[in-house]
């Protein structure tokens, strides 16, 4: 009997030890599976670090490409793009006499004039209002904005005593029929919602005066003057193909004058270009402008003279607005992962638009989706893997990094944002706590390291022009005593504008990169509506009753 029982005890003690060590060995290959997803982070980490040193890098990387991109054609992979827009509205009044002395193009209002005077160690005599002229732009003036399948027609009042405005605005979607169909129905359709708009307001579609209208067209476009440009390519879903090679504000021009619309087409801009116009207008010390949402692009004011590749251009201001294309910038040193290069090489355009790969809402939440993927087939704790997770951009351009943001910033201790998100959008229902906290975490890295990138193609534009706290005379012989001009940078972007933690993160690397001294006189400002407003702006300040200031000799 005893042996019995001591038979039955060993028994026992056995499927125990089997099942303690079935226990011990899961857990054992959960732990080992679990390192291999924190491995997984730790190296997107090393891989996105940007340290001050580095970004310095990329800012040198972009003032030396800026100056490529400016000495020939495709001396640099940033195009660098003539605008011929060699004067820029102002709300302000503005110095004739001063800035002509000093070279300073006539964009500048005093305050800006006497920071010039004093950084060059130039004398400054005592300035009377009787040098101060009037305010410039009054009257009303027209946009239109076609960038994607909405558009927008505008009328501005500009009261021309004041920096404010008045606007009305009236979008409208392009039916799909017309994104594909004849350029002729296209323009028909948008001179007719033009034409609504003239009709609501007081102005007679009949006057004998000439409306001006600035025309805002953010596709591909050679530019030959600020009122004219020939299309490239379409493209967002357009694909009309009697318009491509044709001059597209000359095909706006005859549509309005067949539908009996006394109107000029004053500018042919981009949006970022826009940006810029409305930012000055507000702000004269507003020399540049930067896009950072879906899309990225930025575009600054430069020196007639620094243009070396269009040798012979004069400008009465001696400057113009140069689009950059930034989203084509790349540099060795900027730090690209395993997922940027699967990214690009899956992606309708390989090898191109590199820095707007790693910076702008078209891709950022797509980087995420290709981590949480790498994760998932380390360890089984985010479940099956499902065609959501696995299919490049399979919840479309830019649909994924809104739901990146709001899983960055979810605050809830729970984190029930971002598991609603896993299981909704991503079909990953009932991940654990600590690996919510994971996928939060590759939200943040990813998002940290555009932020910064982005910071340094600002501070390397500045550093282009001397607005770095580099070119100034320094009064004493530490870095604070430098002399800096106040520098407005006008900037738009659902990624900048709604996502706080890039925000936060790019105005952490612009103080890092230029010191506490200088940033503090580099201001970015949100502005609303440059690509619509700013071009109304612009047909303002390019008048048809002004003379064309830009001459090619």
């Amino acid at each position: 009997m005893a042996k019995v029982v001591l038979g039955v005890a060993v028994g026992v003690a056995v499927a125990a030890c089997a099942v303690a060590a079935l226990v011990v060995g899961r857990r054992v290959r959960t732990r080992r599976k679990w390192k291999r997803v924190v491995g997984v982070l730790k190296e997107l980490e090393e891989s996105c670090e940007t340290t001050v040193g580095r970004l310095r890098q990329v800012v040198d990387a972009m003032a030396v490409e800026m100056h490529a991109g400016l000495a020939s054609e495709g001396g640099s992979k940033l195009k660098m793009l003539l605008t011929f827009v060699d004067n820029l509205p102002s709300g302000f009044p503005i110095l004739g006499q001063y800035s002509m002395i000093v070279g300073v193009p006539p964009v500048c209002y005093f305050g800006m004039v006497f920071e010039f005077l004093s950084c060059c160690n130039l004398a400054a005599l005592s300035v009377s209002c009787s040098c101060i002229l009037p305010w410039s732009e009054k009257g009303t003036f027209y946009g239109l904005d076609l960038g994607g399948t909405n558009f927008r027609v505008l009328r501005v009042e500009l009261g021309g005593q004041r920096s404010s405005f008045d606007r009305d605005v009236a979008q409208q979607a392009i039916p799909p029929r017309l994104m594909t169909g004849r350029s002729e129905d296209l323009f028909d359709f948008i001179a007719s919602s033009l034409q609504h708009l003239v009709e609501k307001g007081n102005d007679s579609e009949q006057s004998p005066i000439i409306k001006e209208l600035g025309f805002t067209f953010s596709f591909p476009v050679k530019q030959t003057s600020v009122s004219s440009g020939i299309l490239i390519k379409w493209t967002k879903g357009f694909a009309i193909t009697d318009m491509v090679g044709k001059e597209v504000a000359g095909v706006l021009q005859q549509t309005l004058a067949r539908k009996g619309l006394n109107m000029q087409v004053a500018v042919l801009v981009n949006n970022t270009v826009g940006t810029l116009a409305l930012g000055h207008y507000h702000d004269a010390d507003t020399v540049a402008a930067v896009i950072i949402g879906t899309g990225t692009n930025a575009c600054y004011w430069e020196r007639t003279d620094a243009i070396i590749k269009c040798q012979g251009l004069l400008t009465t201001s001696g400057g113009m607005v140069v689009n950059m294309e930034w989203g084509n910038f790349w540099s060795s040193h900027m730090p690209r992962t395993s997922y940027d290069i699967e990214l690009d090489a899956e992606s309708p355009n390989p090898n191109d638009q590199g820095f707007e790969k790693m910076i702008s809402g078209m891709y950022l939440g797509d980087i995420v989706r290709r981590v949480i993927l790498r994760m998932s087939q380390e360890s089984d704790v985010f479940g099956p893997v499902f065609s959501s997770l696995s299919v490049p951009f399979a919840l479309g351009y830019a649909s994924m990094t809104p739901l990146m943001a709001a899983m960055h910033e979810d605050d809830s201790p729970e984190l029930t944002k971002v598991a609603r998100i896993l299981k909704d959008d991503l079909k990953i229902p009932d991940l654990p706590l600590k690996a919510r906290k994971l996928v939060v975490k590759v939200c943040d890295v990813v998002a940290r390291r555009a932020a910064r990138l982005a910071a340094a193609g600002i501070v390397g534009i500045l550093k282009k022009i001397g607005r770095d706290g580099s070119g100034c005379i320094r009064v004493g012989r530490t870095r604070s005593d430098t002399k800096m001009r106040r520098t407005v940078v006008a900037i738009e972007g659902s990624l900048y504008t709604q996502y706080t933690m890039f925000r936060e993160y790019l105005h952490e690397a612009l103080h890092e990169i230029l010191g506490e001294d200088i940033a503090q006189h580099v201001i970015l400002k949100v502005t609303e509506d440059g690509s619509g407003t700013g071009a109304a702006l612009l047909a303002a300040s390019h008048s048809s009753k002004s003379v064309d200031n830009v001459q090619l000799l």
